[in-house]
């Protein structure tokens, strides 16, 4: 009876904890419905400037769930909008004539070279109207600086700071610490610039690593500041001397190099931009964010019924069903087959954000990709990464375009495993012991070393793999296997580069990749869906919520260092022979 009663009051706690979790839930819910009901679409008046702050991380596109970034306080959503939405925010206000002109507010640039690359495009086309773009910032990092160079007035706050002094490409190795625990990294790999094991088994960057970084920093850093001058009219050669000697030291240097155009307080902005659109220092400020412009209609296009499906591959690569950030090559393959499918998708853009990952669930997604070319055109859309198995899954397609900064190429795979024996050992009294029915039962063990015959075996696992890469390369490609061969290795490349060398066909955004694609498929009018759907609020919501829990935790109590633990963590995810990049380059 005393066990009864203790199993009955447990059901009930449980019972009752599920109920107010269930309650807060719903009125959660009734809130968000009732503000997003009471705000509606805002009305934009006359001499109205778009204020674009981007003090977020842009991700590719913004998430369908309206309570994500939902503000407790306010039971307001405080969402961030993706790349997509900003591009077609841009767009739109380029187009409506309430609209004068665009206010830049910038802090920090939390987005890849590419992303920074296509708003910064679509900023440009903006000025083509003949509306204006003012930039502000307390505090410029180069990601928005490079932004806001565009702008035809560029204002610093007078204690304010602009940070430019060149690219910085920083690698963690954790080789001395596994060694302090006594954990032996165990390497298989095809590719000499194949980097992505250095950091388990090197102190510092291998010659060819290096080499390659170099290569692929000068690149992008050319483009940045061929860009810079071109909107600045300061010379190339000059912008290299500022950076290189960091002569950018305080805001009157900002102003003395030209590199801004005045130093104002916001308020004396603000009296600028009251000017410029044509209103006077009685009036106020007429400015619209971008998250409320994005309730905005646009103008209404004529209906089609047919469709260009922009399908996007973000993350690392992995089998199963994946989400928003990880590419799943079960739930990716599935999506691509809907589309190949679907008689009223004439035309597919395969959107790419990817360092890469499993090569058996990169090579699952390229079948699809080469089953969808083959019923209708594919073209591939790179963004900030699209390298190692970001390129597998895209080499396929009947015709790629990336931005010039994006990192892409890294052709190869390796193996990774640990051999941790020791720590167990030595560390914490552990032992083992087995029995097992062949001689290769217990391969990949990380508590022994592994012999030279299960080396073997992997090795010429790693080698059929690189080979059936380059093999997919050059078929897709229309290039001779050697040549591959000679520009893979695991080497990564800037698109401009890889462009040259034919692995790319187009430098543009994801607007190219449509144009490309609409005149592939022979399409006057067409209109445009995202795929994968993204699921319903409340079954994300349910799905995702200890691990948003879990992240958010991580990231505050981590700061900085969570990009570090971040890294770990993915390469302890990691199953079966990857093909995987090993770095990334950051603008700040």
């Amino acid at each position: 009876m005393k066990q009864f009663f203790k199993f009955m009051f447990a059901s009930m706690l449980g019972v009752f904890l599920s109920l107010i979790i269930l309650f807060f839930i719903s009125l959660f819910i009734l809130f968000g419905i009732l503000s997003m009901a009471k705000d509606g679409a805002p009305s934009v008046d006359n001499n109205s400037i778009l204020e674009i702050t981007l003090d977020h991380p842009v991700k590719e596109r913004t998430s369908k769930n309206p309570f994500e970034g939902m503000n407790f306080n306010s039971f307001k959503s405080e969402q961030d909008l993706g790349l997509n939405d900003i591009l077609k925010n841009i767009d739109k206000a380029k187009n409506d004539s309430r609209i004068k002109g665009i206010f830049l507010n910038l802090s920090t640039f939390q987005g890849g070279i590419s992303t920074a690359e296509e708003i910064r495009n679509a900023l440009i086309d903006f000025k083509n109207t003949h509306k204006f773009i003012y930039a502000y910032s307390e505090y410029y990092s180069q990601g928005t600086y490079y932004l806001a160079s565009v702008a035809d007035r560029i204002f610093l706050n007078p204690q304010g700071e602009l940070i430019f002094h060149g690219l910085n490409t920083e690698l963690t190795f954790f080789k001395g610490a596994l060694e302090k625990l006594e954990v032996e990294p165990e390497i298989i790999r095809h590719g000499k610039f194949k980097s992505a094991v250095e950091p388990f088994i090197n102190d510092k960057m291998s010659p060819e690593n290096r080499a390659q970084v170099k290569e692929l920093q000068q690149s992008i850093w050319k483009k940045f500041i061929g860009d810079i001058s071109t909107s600045r009219n300061i010379t190339s050669e000059k912008l290299m001397g500022i950076a290189n000697e960091m002569e950018v030291r305080n805001p009157e240097d900002a102003l003395r190099l030209k590199m801004v155009d005045q130093l104002a307080y916001f308020d004396e902005v603000q009296s600028e931009l009251r000017k410029i659109s044509g209103l006077t220092e009685k009036n106020k400020l007429r400015l619209i964010s971008m998250k409320k412009y994005d309730k905005v209609p646009g103008s209404s296009k004529a209906f089609s019924a047919k469709k260009i499906a922009i399908i996007y591959a973000v993350g690392d690569i992995m089998g199963g069903e994946g989400n928003d950030d990880v590419i799943g090559s079960g739930g990716l393959s599935e999506t691509i087959r809907k589309a190949r499918l679907d008689s009223s998708i004439k035309a597919i853009v395969l959107r790419v954000n990817s360092p890469g990952g499993s090569a058996l669930a990169s090579d699952v997604i390229w079948r699809e990709v080469l089953l969808a070319k083959k019923a209708k055109p594919v073209v591939v859309s790179m963004g900030d990464l699209a390298a190692s198995g970001g390129y597998y899954i895209s080499c396929a397609a009947d015709s790629i375009v990336a931005e010039p900064g994006t990192i892409t190429g890294s052709i190869g795979v390796f193996g990774l495993l640990f051999n941790a024996q020791k720590m167990f050992n030595n560390k914490l009294g552990i032992t083992f012991d087995t029995v097992k029915t062949g001689k290769f039962s217990g391969i990949g063990s990380m508590t022994r070393p592994m012999t030279a015959q299960e080396k073997e075996i992997i090795q010429l696992e790693v080698e059929r793999i690189y080979d059936t890469f380059i093999t997919h390369v050059a078929e897709g490609r229309k290039m001779n296997k050697a040549d591959v061969d000679s520009i893979g290795q695991g080497r990564v490349w800037s698109g401009t580069d890889a462009k040259q060398l034919g692995l790319v066909d187009a430098l543009g955004g994801i607007n190219t990749a449509l144009d490309i694609a609409a005149r592939m498929a022979k399409l006057g009018q067409y209109r445009v869906i995202s795929l994968p759907e993204q699921k319903d609020f409340l079954q994300k919501l349910l799905e995702d919520y200890s691990t948003d829990v879990s992240e958010s935790v991580a990231k505050k109590q981590l700061g900085e260092s969570y990009k570090y633990y971040n890294r770990i963590q993915s390469m302890l995810k990691m199953q079966g022979i990857q093909a995987r990049l090993p770095f990334e380059i950051e603008m700040y």
